[in-house]
């Protein structure tokens, strides 16, 4: 097909071709998150962490999220094939299983709760920004310490 062609553009041909798919491949990349949950009180219920694209659903809708028992002091969740960019991070100790953090008469949780980088609020939880782990072509560990009130 190129028989007729310089030397030259068949290299400029083949080096847009290999740019191309590149790029694709570079577009359609995806990464691993590892969450490392410690200080698990009980080993019972389960440990849901979720994943927020935008501060809007913050704590509301997560675009992804993980169920794993509470098998021991600490749990390792996985989040595979997720696109390159910042999530806000949560985690909660479900211990009753209802889906839910439990809270008490004043409001407060009475289970195991924490967020990305360990981040806390003054009265509520922290800000989205503070949450925040960045995807990108690295391997990415977070270790979460659970909280208890």
């Amino acid at each position: 097909m190129f028989d007729n062609k310089p030397m030259y553009m068949r290299k400029q041909i083949l080096s847009l071709v290999v740019l191309s798919l590149a790029v694709m491949v570079q577009g359609y990349a995806q990464f691993a998150l590892q969450v490392t949950v410690k200080n698990i009180k009980q080993p019972k219920g389960t440990i849901r962490v979720g994943l927020f694209d935008n501060e809007k659903d913050f704590l509301k809708k997560a675009v992804e999220g993980k169920v794993v028992q509470a098998s021991g002091s600490e749990v390792v969740v996985i989040f595979e094939e997720l696109k390159p960019g910042n999530y806000g991070l949560s985690v909660i100790h479900d211990e009753n299983d209802n889906g839910e953090l439990d809270r008490n008469f004043v409001g407060m949780p009475s289970e195991g709760f924490a967020f990305g980088n360990n981040a806390m609020g003054s009265f509520g939880p922290p800000d989205f920004d503070k949450t925040l782990v960045k995807i990108d072509g690295t391997p990415v560990k977070q270790e979460i310490t659970l909280n208890h009130l």
